[in-house]
């Protein structure tokens, strides 16, 4: 199975909200969260309500939130859409292209997975294997788009193609575009004959982290490379952004996240450990100094 959410941080304009709705309705999406809009009864303006047009249900059914971990949750792959590419951020490419391979990548996955549970009927040990792939597509505010902060949590960065002289898109066009480009490669409306390229997409999938668990991941591994040493956190550069596109890069399952988890939390409790016993060795020091002034 594929969810497919669509993400606005901060938006200040409830007509594009509307519009937003309408265009997710005439692709045939309908989950739509707002990250700290402008007005918080947005949903309930009338200029959202005109400008949905028919989309009332996507626009009713929507959610708003406080925070763009609780809009991530559940999603497995991030689409930020940024008109230049940030350093130390994700790749940039087109919608269509990076679309595509994303297919083509559930589709191998796909037959990785059904090729280990045939060597599984043979008697050979396999992981579990799960069926949800959320894809999320992050939108920033019409005046200043995604921070750098968000995009770097993404998988890769979408540039729609554009007049290079006046590249600005209204958000909701954004959306239709997009929104157009993600239904064509998961075999568009036609229910009469089989896409051979999504025919297989609700088979088994080994199931991948979501961005919430993969934050959280990277959180634990900066507090452990605080404690060794490693990440100053007065100076911490690009480390942690780079380590993100790492991560992202891995395309991560739950068990991989438990393994790397375990390793930040040994390093954590060896740190611990060595701090400990450099105390002590500063305690037995000054209780031997104490002991020759008393024998003096």
């Amino acid at each position: 199975m594929i969810q497919t959410r669509f993400i606005l941080i901060e938006t200040s304009h409830a007509g594009n909200v509307g519009a937003v709705a309408r265009a997710m309705k005439v692709m045939g999406f309908d989950d739509l969260i707002l990250v700290r809009p402008r007005w918080t009864n947005v949903l309930r303006k009338e200029e959202a309500i005109q400008r949905a047009s028919g989309a009332l249900d996507v626009l009713n059914s929507a959610r708003i939130v406080d925070t763009l971990d609780q809009a991530l949750e559940g999603m497995t792959h991030l689409c930020a859409t940024a008109m230049t590419a940030r350093d130390f951020g994700p790749p940039t490419s087109t919608p269509r292209g990076h679309l595509e391979s994303l297919i083509k990548d559930i589709q191998n996955r796909r037959q990785i997975g059904l090729q280990s549970s045939n060597q599984s009927a043979l008697g050979d040990v396999i992981a579990p294997m799960g069926q949800h792939i959320g894809v999320g597509f992050l939108f920033g505010s019409e005046r200043f788009g995604m921070t750098n902060e968000d995009v770097y949590r993404c998988n890769v960065a979408l540039q729609i193609p554009s007049n290079p002289n006046f590249g600005s898109l209204n958000i909701a066009a954004a959306v239709q575009l997009i929104a157009y480009e993600w239904r064509l490669c998961l075999g568009g409306f036609n229910n009469d004959a089989k896409d051979p390229k999504t025919e297989m997409l609700g088979e088994a999938l080994e199931a991948l982290a979501d961005a919430s668990q993969l934050g959280g991941l990277l959180q634990h591994w900066q507090t452990a490379l605080e404690a060794v040493g490693f990440l100053n956190p007065l100076a911490p550069k690009k480390l942690m952004p780079r380590l993100n596109q790492l991560f992202n890069k891995a395309q991560m399952t739950m068990e991989e996240i438990h393994i790397f988890r375990g390793i930040a939390k040994a390093m954590i409790q060896v740190s611990e450990q060595a701090r400990k016993a450099e105390q002590l060795d500063s305690k037995t020091v000054v209780q031997t100094l104490d002991l020759k002034k008393d024998r003096l």
